[in-house]
């Protein structure tokens, strides 16, 4: 008897932050790395991490994620004092972090966590530069991707 061959995933995923693209209009993504103690990356490979409610802020020239929830493991070590809320600091060239110090200083705008994965064996955070959505701009978008959906949906329909 053969054996099913099922797809391997490979997603290098660690978390979505679903509620950004939800709330924000993403004008620019940018890619930084995250400064991580040993237990964090530990903690992210088991994905006990949340980034819903965290920000980037900008302190001294320099960026940080405020805000981002890394779950200590109960296997991690006892002489670590963890801190899941602590401010991490991102990875990122002068150029980039001037550049995205011009468009926070606009009106309205902020910066986002996105999406945060693995590359290489490194995290990567994904950043988005965005500005905020009134509640009449997230109806029009429901109505966007439910009129998107009912097209695909008579599509397939008239297919068969």
């Amino acid at each position: 008897m053969a054996k099913s061959k099922k797809p391997k995933v490979s997603s290098n995923t660690i978390v979505l932050n679903k509620k950004a693209r939800h709330d924000y209009f993403i004008e620019q993504t940018l890619e930084a790395g995250v400064s991580l103690e040993g237990w964090e990356v530990k903690s992210l490979r088991e994905n006990k991490v949340q980034i819903k409610e965290s920000y980037v802020i900008l302190k001294n020239n320099e960026m940080f994620l405020f805000g981002a929830h890394i779950s200590a493991l109960q296997s991690a070590s006892t002489h670590v004092n963890t801190d899941p809320i602590r401010s991490r600091k991102l990875l990122l060239n002068r150029i980039e972090i001037n550049r995205l110090k011009e468009k926070i200083e606009q009106k309205g705008a902020t910066v986002v966590p996105l999406k945060m994965y693995w590359k290489k064996g490194r995290v990567k955070l994904e950043i988005g530069v965005a500005k905020g959505k009134k509640d009449y701009d997230k109806r029009q978008d429901a109505k966007a991707k439910d009129w998107k959906r009912d097209k695909q949906r008579t599509l397939k329909e008239n297919n068969k």
